[in-house]
């Protein structure tokens, strides 16, 4: 049987490389569910990642046509990794700090099983001491990161905080799931 893998998506121009990492998994036989934050949905659309994944998105905490008991919960019982790409600055403060406002934040408190983060960010942004404290706390919490890379970043300006390549989080991803089984 397959794995079960949740992607979640949150807002940032990054957010395409994740259509190239849900394609992959699908391609090689993973069972992939998309969920995305309101802001994802203005960098790439939901039928995107529909159509590489096979599946709707889910994208609200009270989108429960396919889920009566609630996304967060059925999808954090049915799923063997939660990897969320790109981890924000906001996602990261959410995380670090226990807190849940939609549905990404409430699947990520949910789930049991292990927890990928990408971080993509500015430069600026990420070389912040809050953002490093967070990062910190959440690997101090038993989260993985995936960790930036360096590079040329949307802002024009050239430094770490750039998301991992797909390849590097499809490896992240399937290492992940072999520890596990």
């Amino acid at each position: 049987m397959p794995a079960e893998v949740v992607i979640g998506v949150c807002g940032g121009v990054s957010a395409y490389k994740t259509a190239a990492v849900v394609s992959r998994l699908a391609q090689d036989g993973y069972g992939v569910s998309v969920v995305m934050t309101r802001a994802a949905r203005r960098f790439v659309g939901p039928a995107t990642f529909a159509a590489l994944s096979g599946r709707r998105v889910v994208q609200g905490l009270f989108d429960q046509a396919d889920h009566p008991l609630g996304p967060h919960i059925e999808l954090a019982r049915s799923a063997d990794l939660l990897c969320i790409a790109p981890a924000t600055a906001g996602l990261l403060s959410q995380a670090a700090a226990g807190a849940a406002d939609d549905l990404l934040s409430t699947l990520l408190l949910s789930f049991t099983g292990p927890i990928l983060l990408a971080p993509a960010m500015n430069v600026e942004m990420w070389q912040k001491a809050a953002v490093q404290r967070n990062v910190e706390r959440v690997r101090e919490d038993g989260l993985h990161i995936i960790s930036p890379g360096r590079g040329w970043q949307s802002c024009r300006e050239v430094g770490p905080g750039r998301m991992a390549e797909p390849d590097e989080i499809v490896a992240a991803i399937q290492a992940a799931i072999r520890g596990k089984t």
